[in-house]
């Protein structure tokens, strides 16, 4: 069997998507009667939120162009959290920009070094197609608060 085929093959088996009326559902269902937590309270108070199970909501304003590995969620007053899933387990489509969206899992804190923060700067930056600027690094602390995905409901077209 070929890679593309294997590959085919198992990101069909291991991510869930389907279209129900108006939604598209990738991953896990979302869990009844957890309310959305707001983006900028996560992001005021991200310590207060690690560990913790939450749904975010907001506009798709990014998706992973490689393996749709990522999205980004933008709130009304436009804070944004990445909700990050690993690659083939779930694959958010590139479609969904610009959709609504609700997103669930765990909150994730990723404290870096220096030197780790900017070869993740580097890498996002690649996988936008866009050139590094050294000048994203800034000053510590170097640290990254995104959403571990599980599941997420999109606005279908």
């Amino acid at each position: 069997m070929s890679k593309q085929i294997l590959m085919t093959a198992l990101m069909m088996g291991l991510a869930t998507v389907c279209v129900a009326g108006e939604v598209v559902k990738v991953g896990e269902a979302l869990t009844s009667g957890l309310e959305v937590t707001s983006i900028e309270e996560i992001l005021a108070q991200p310590d207060d939120w690690a560990g913790k199970k939450v749904q975010i909501s907001g506009e798709v304003t990014g998706v992973c162009a490689k393996q749709g590995c990522w999205m980004d969620l933008t709130s009304t007053q436009d804070a944004t959290l990445r909700v990050k899933v690993d690659d083939g387990v779930i694959v958010f489509p590139q479609e969904s920009v610009g959709r609504q969206a609700v997103a669930e899992g765990e909150v994730e804190i990723l404290d870096l070094e220096r030197d780790k923060y900017e070869a993740w700067l580097r890498h996002v930056a690649e996988e936008e197609d866009r050139e590094f600027d050294p000048a994203e690094v800034g000053e510590a602390p170097y640290r990254i608060v995104r959403l571990r995905g599980i599941g997420s409901e999109i606005q279908a077209p």
